[in-house]
């Protein structure tokens, strides 16, 4: 408030004031949305579960749910299968324990 060029000057029981007001409103979003990650069977309140709340409760909702972020939709990218070279005198550990092309299968003679 004290930022606010409009705003020239603000007595300090109006500061005190809006300043509970915040932290009851704050606290009030917090425990609607503790509620919600509760009911998703969640430990860590996210975005989602804020975004809930907030649609749950309609004086809440209407100034808000628009300010809010819109959710992530995360893509699972397939990476791309370029390989690095190896350093010179290096295999891969798939070489390793496959059998060369050029063997045939092992023989043993029981005499």
């Amino acid at each position: 408030m004290k930022i606010d060029k409009d705003i020239n000057k603000i007595t300090s029981e109006a500061m005190f004031l809006v300043s509970c007001s915040t932290e009851l409103f704050l606290r009030f979003l917090a425990d609607n949305s503790a509620k919600v990650a509760v009911e998703k069977k969640r430990k860590t309140i996210k975005l989602d579960h804020i975004r809930t709340a907030v649609k749950r409760h309609q004086p809440t909702s209407d100034f808000l749910l628009d300010s809010l972020p819109q959710p992530v939709q995360y893509r699972t990218r397939s990476r791309p299968n370029t390989e690095k070279p190896l350093p010179v005198g290096t295999r891969r550990i798939d070489d390793f324990f496959s059998k060369p092309a050029e063997e045939g299968p092992v023989q043993i003679n029981n005499d």
